[in-house]
């Protein structure tokens, strides 16, 4: 399904000398803005990954989109935002970036880039805002850590940016999506979640909730500087954070007119899963209603 219609400090960094593309991060400088207006152009896609304590998978997850980015004939770059992980996630980061860039020293060329950012722990929302504002990529997709829909389907969704859509979602809904090994309880529910949100937003879309979204560069700077639950001025917090910082960021999208199209995902579940049943089903409720207030208040009306 497609809506047809016309058209913090971000990140921060826990140190001196973040990595941030193998240099220190200098984001809100004007040498940062000088360095990422000299390099957008010449990158088609960027995949953004928020990663919390993602120490175990991550490696594994991104020899998987390396390996398939650089099979592809576009250029592209990977952008991991460290949610202020706990463990060696940042680390884990740090150490292929290195072998990397040790690599291209000794002769290999790097057909996609990969770089590290790292938050303070605000959330996933508030991660995946940070990725898709520092994006350089013509498009920039985020994905979850867990790699729950293969990176492979990036395809399906760029495909239709040739169409003229400036947003594109995966879905595990619909015609040729296909949920693998999902519990009952979760696809339970989703469904009863995807009812709300119809019902309090208005949204014509069957999935909201699927990690595997991707945007031009000018919808995602526009619409991520927008949304107001995990924006620029959200707090720390403690632990797991699942939000239904989708729903905004959806319908962001169609109140500003952008062009969505649903697209239909394989979806593998995977354990390990950070989603606690009862307290992310409060807070993700809580979250569309906010959303309705949020508006009603005028909040996502664009300045002028």
């Amino acid at each position: 399904m497609d809506t047809d219609r016309p058209q913090g400090k971000t990140n921060t960094a826990t140190g001196q000398n973040e990595p941030y593309s193998g240099q220190a991060l200098e984001a809100g400088t004007a040498a940062a803005e000088e360095s990422a207006k000299t390099n957008t152009d010449n990158i088609f896609l960027t995949v953004v990954i928020p990663a919390y304590n993602e120490q175990v998978r991550l490696s594994e997850t991104l020899h998987r989109v390396l390996s398939w980015l650089e099979e592809q004939s576009f250029t592209s770059e990977v952008l991991v935002v460290d949610d202020g992980s706990e463990d060696a996630t940042a680390s884990v980061v740090q150490k292929i970036i290195n072998e990397r860039e040790l690599a291209e020293k000794n002769g290999t060329t790097a057909l996609c880039r990969l770089r590290l950012i790292i938050n303070d722990h605000r959330g996933k929302g508030y991660a995946v805002r940070t990725g898709m504002l520092e994006g350089r990529g013509r498009y920039i997709l985020f994905s979850d850590a867990d790699l729950s829909t293969p990176i492979s389907e990036a395809s399906k969704l760029l495909a239709w940016f040739d169409q003229g859509y400036q947003v594109a979602i995966g879905s595990r809904e619909g015609k040729d999506a296909h949920r693998y090994n999902e519990p009952g309880y979760r696809h339970f529910m989703g469904r009863v979640f995807n009812l709300l949100v119809r019902m309090v937003t208005f949204s014509p879309f069957q999935d909201t909730q699927c990690g595997f979204k991707a945007f031009t560069r000018e919808a995602a700077r526009d619409i991520f500087k927008g949304v107001q639950l995990y924006g620029e001025n959200s707090h720390k917090v403690t632990g797991a954070m699942v939000t239904g910082f989708d729903v905004e960021v959806l319908f962001l999208a169609s109140k500003r007119g952008y062009r969505v199209r649903e697209v239909p995902v394989q979806w593998y579940h995977v354990e390990g899963s950070k989603v606690s049943p009862l307290k992310d089903s409060v807070r993700n409720a809580l979250d569309v209603l906010k959303v309705r207030v949020n508006d009603l208040r005028g909040l996502y009306r664009k300045k002028s």
